[in-house]
């Protein structure tokens, strides 16, 4: 039987980057959704460094309903970052994430409270369909959720994004891990606990372009798989094994052809090479990977914020959060 209290505080955390021109119809069905739910609600407005008027469209919003609140970042930190501002400010008994685009419509988060009365600890949204997306993207997602599915030991769901409900205690947990290269759906599953799927189709895009071009989806599909697998670390070695035999047999094939065929045995300089191209190469690829992994060391180790707030509107203390791990 569920635990969940009837009077509830739902906080609605939203980061926002040039999107001012679909701000005001995003608040007005989140608002509708509230009124249908009926419950206490807080709504965070990430301005994640936008060069357009989102800031101020937000401020106003902010000062004709006192639920708004707008967490204004000093300078363009990044997606993850910015919902991590916004769950620091986060009051709320669930909270939910969600972008502020209208892709992932707001309608859905009324299934996702009912998962969460009933018991739910997490209630993602995963998507059926996803309108306006090119093909390309859709195939490069798919096996992008495949891969990572692979290479993990934690359970992603496939063909989900960020935006789901998590009650109070997941939402603490997150905010305690402070690690810089963030993927939080993969960290809320890591989490645990009843964690159970909504499904819903996903919309195009209310206004304006997509803030995620191929350069940042191969940048997040890196961060992604640094920050929950150590697999292609692995893989580096087993390639070194394979190409260790590999070499040994091809050193007793040149021994016994020399021995058999003397006089038609002529060393080759195109095979002399593209043995130095091939394992040069992989010598590469090997210290490439590596050092994605160390300079994520590197960067954990400075401590450095996550963000940097410049101002909560209306004016309130700058958000507190948890200290960086040591």
């Amino acid at each position: 039987m569920s635990t969940r209290p009837v009077d509830f505080l739902l906080s609605i955390v939203a980061p926002c980057y040039n999107e001012a021109e679909g701000l005001p119809e995003f608040i007005r069905r989140v608002k509708a959704v509230c009124a249908r739910l009926a419950c206490r609600h807080e709504i965070i407005l990430v301005n994640d460094g936008s060069r357009d008027h989102t800031l101020s469209v937000a401020r106003d919003l902010a000062l004709a309903d006192p639920a708004i609140k707008v967490v204004n970042l000093l300078r363009n930190f990044g997606h993850q970052a910015a919902v991590t501002a916004g769950l620091d400010l986060a009051a709320g008994d669930a909270v939910v994430l969600i972008d502020s685009d209208l892709q992932d419509p707001p309608e859905v988060i009324i299934e996702m409270v009912a998962r969460w009365r009933e018991g739910a600890d997490v209630a993602y949204g995963q998507r059926r369909t996803r309108a306006g997306e090119s093909a390309f993207k859709l195939l490069t997602a798919k096996l992008f959720y495949r891969l990572l599915r692979r290479l993990t030991r934690s359970d992603i769901p496939a063909d989900t994004g960020d935006f789901r409900l998590m009650d109070r205690r997941v939402a603490e947990v997150l905010r305690e891990m402070r690690e810089r290269h963030r993927f939080i759906r993969g960290m809320v599953s890591w989490i645990g606990g009843r964690q159970v799927a909504v499904a819903y189709d996903r919309e195009p895009r209310f206004a304006g372009s997509t803030k995620y071009p191929l350069r940042k989806m191969l940048a997040f599909a890196v961060d992604a798989i640094t920050s929950f697998s150590v697999v292609p670390l692995r893989l580096v070695t087993y390639l070194a094994i394979t190409i260790l035999i590999l070499a040994l047999f091809t050193t007793v094939g040149l021994f016994i052809a020399k021995l058999v065929n003397p006089e038609h045995f002529i060393p080759g300089y195109a095979s002399i090479i593209l043995t130095i191209v091939f394992f040069g190469g992989v010598q590469l690829l090997a210290l490439g990977i590596i050092g994605e992994y160390v300079g994520r060391m590197f960067e954990a180790s400075k401590g450095r914020p996550l963000y940097i707030v410049e101002q909560v509107y209306p004016n309130s203390p700058v958000p507190s959060a948890p200290p960086p791990a040591a």
